[in-house]
């Protein structure tokens, strides 16, 4: 076991952040606006001891270092100056954002940790990318891979941290951090910290950050399966569990029998595993589980109340594949099934407005792309449609 604080074996120490300060030629470094000579400012500001010059110090370089996700060449000398000063007492410093979209006021050691989590979701995206015509430059994400073990030292202390905002934050670097090929030996470790987690605390977020993290390095959580929140159990069966155990399938049916509540299960700020509203996550992992349209009518029924325009990416769009898988729809007369879902999607007005985000999915169906000819579809229900 590692305790928190000590470097484990072979793992690189966390260089003092003063060193990276002094020591980088910034100057010579870019970042999304051009030189990053202006950034050891930037830095300095972290650690003022007024917390609104740290919030627009962290608002700039979050939007010059990591702009849109993209990584500079001073990406990692930020990262490994950020990693060193997470235990400088005045990173508890609470502060509001500087984004009009975040209202949240927190510890900026949070807020740190969190943008930490970022940078490695976003080095992570290159790991299996190195062919990638969109691949920006190596020697860039080369050197943040590099930074990775020093960033997860620093980070894993904050797992167990006291402050349950901080510890969240640490929870969701660590779940990117983790994923990287050269840290995977550190799961056990983490995943051990996150199961006392799970034993000891009584928040539903927290404990639902724990097991969406443990899914994330796809560790076991059959045991989660009947854990007495339903949450908690619709967390634990997005796990590749074994497909011939019925529990993860049921769970999900019973999940999204009310995705509206499902949605509704967290606190107002979304999990930092999460992509979007939970029901889609629930969908996604239950059609991974299923094979056809009639196994998960139910669940698609109750979606459709809320389906639109905007949200045919992650809901009734993947509904029609699964319903027509071979874009046949033109070729035999509909099932029952098939017949209750297109009725439902039909029936819905804000699913046919002029966002044209749909016509990519119709079409993969063999389904018409206006709505008068879908309707005519369902009118003719016996018969091989004509279009």
């Amino acid at each position: 076991m590692i305790t928190p604080g000590e470097p484990p074996a072979g793992i690189e120490s966390v260089p003092h952040p003063k060193a990276v300060l002094l020591d980088t030629p910034w100057a010579e470094l870019s970042h999304a606006y051009g030189s990053a000579e202006d950034t050891p400012m930037l830095l300095v500001g972290l650690l003022d001891d007024d917390p609104e010059v740290q919030a627009h110090a962290l608002g700039r370089l979050q939007m010059s270092v990591l702009h849109q996700g993209s990584l500079y060449s001073s990406t990692a000398p930020v990262a490994l100056f950020v990693a060193g000063i997470l235990d400088h007492p005045r990173t508890s410093a609470a502060h509001e954002s500087e984004y009009p979209w975040d209202d949240r006021a927190r510890p900026l050691r949070a807020a740190l940790l969190e943008w930490l989590g970022e940078i490695a979701e976003s080095v992570g995206y290159y790991d299996d990318r190195e062919q990638d015509p969109e691949y920006d430059d190596p020697a860039d994400i080369a050197a943040c891979r590099a930074a990775r073990p020093a960033i997860h030292q620093a980070v894993a202390p904050y797992l167990s941290d006291p402050d349950p905002v901080v510890r969240e934050a640490a929870v969701g670097a660590a779940g990117h951090l983790l994923k990287a090929p050269e840290l995977r030996d550190r799961i056990p470790d983490a995943a051990a910290r996150l199961r006392i987690t799970l034993t000891t605390s009584g928040n539903r977020r927290e404990r639902a950050v724990a097991v969406l993290t443990l899914v994330t390095w796809a560790q076991d959580t059959s045991d989660l399966l009947t854990d007495q929140d339903p949450a908690i159990r619709a967390c634990a069966a997005l796990a590749p569990l074994p497909s011939d155990d019925p529990r993860p399938t049921a769970i999900l049916l019973e999940a999204l029998s009310d995705p509206h509540a499902a949605d509704h299960w967290f606190d107002a700020e979304p999990l930092p595993q999460l992509d979007g509203w939970f029901r889609f996550t629930l969908l996604h992992a239950l059609l991974s589980r299923t094979t056809t349209l009639e196994e998960i009518l139910d669940a698609a029924l109750a979606l459709m109340p809320m389906a639109n325009d905007f949200t045919v990416e992650r809901d009734w769009g993947p509904l029609l594949l699964r319903a027509f898988p071979d874009g046949n729809a033109s070729e035999a007369a509909l099932t029952d099934a098939q017949y209750r879902l297109l009725s439902a999607i039909a029936a819905k007005d804000d699913c046919w407005g002029n966002i044209g985000n749909k016509i990519t999915w119709l079409r993969r169906a063999g389904l018409p792309t206006e709505r008068e000819s879908f309707r005519a579809l369902l009118t003719n229900r016996d018969r091989a449609p004509d279009f």
